[in-house]
């Protein structure tokens, strides 16, 4: 298990050790990456407070370390001016020059047409939609000077969405819309970024029993599950790990919805 031997990984969204991005940079590091990762317990002590630890970071680190790659980690709100940036600057003097991006980390708060306020949109915009452009065209950036100086280095970048294509999600109005900017931006950026042998992909897992979900919502869920089963972290790992490696140079501009039939 090498596919990933020698390559350096972010993935952001990092908090919880039943989320997807837990999932991802494990199957990365069981696969021979260096890892940074970021999280943000502001966040998630409200939306998962039972699965959110402060401390847990640094536990998941050490985790991780015992693949025997390189891993850092820094707490990062990617709604500030700049996070960008300020990550990738971490990234290159803790582990390396990264060729890898997962853009995993989300803002979601459930409102319908009657709860939906201008702070709210601003708030989903500010990290779904201008913190994944702008660390994605920032990353490109990177790789760009780097090939300009003699590096040959491809990339990957690999956004997670949320199915907003395939239906209409009532109740998550801005959530929804700001995801459905992600698939966009996807399918152009890997146009403009092909040249450079970086791909640009986006994965929507389903469903996925990550911390979220109660007794009552797998009940209602899983006779949709066409497989006998609900999504788990893991499933959008292994496809979110073949992406990331080189079997995968030739896909690109891709939504690729894993899903189990849902």
């Amino acid at each position: 298990m090498t596919r990933l031997q020698g390559k350096i990984a972010i993935v952001t969204g990092v908090s919880r050790p039943g989320g997807i991005g837990a999932a991802i940079c494990r199957a990365f590091a069981a696969e021979g990456a260096d890892l940074f990762f970021t999280h943000l317990y502001d966040y998630d002590k409200n939306i998962y407070p039972n699965d959110a630890n402060e401390s847990w970071p640094d536990l998941f680190a050490g985790e991780l370390h015992q693949s025997g790659g390189k891993v850092g980690h820094m707490e990062l709100d990617l709604a500030l001016p700049g996070s960008g940036l300020l990550l990738l600057e971490e990234v290159r003097k803790t582990v390396g020059v990264p060729t890898i991006l997962v853009n995993n980390a989300t803002y979601s708060v459930d409102a319908d047409f009657r709860q939906l306020t201008e702070a709210l949109i601003d708030a989903h915009c500010a990290v779904n939609i201008r913190g994944t452009f702008m660390l994605s065209a920032e990353f490109a950036r990177m790789l760009e000077a780097e090939q300009s100086t003699g590096g040959k280095l491809g990339g990957r970048i690999i956004n997670l969405t949320s199915g907003q294509g395939k239906g209409p999600m009532p109740g998550n109005l801005a959530y929804a819309a700001t995801k459905g900017a992600i698939s966009i931006f996807t399918e152009s950026l890997a146009a403009e970024l092909a040249p450079l042998c970086i791909t640009v992909n986006a994965v929507d897992p389903g469903p996925t029993d990550s911390g979220w979900m109660s007794e009552e919502v797998k009940e209602a869920l899983l006779p949709q599950f066409p497989m006998g089963r609900i999504g788990l972290p893991g499933d959008a790992a292994r496809l979110i790990t073949f992406l990331a490696s080189d079997d995968s140079e030739w896909i690109t501009g891709q939504i690729i919805h894993s899903r189990g039939g849902f």
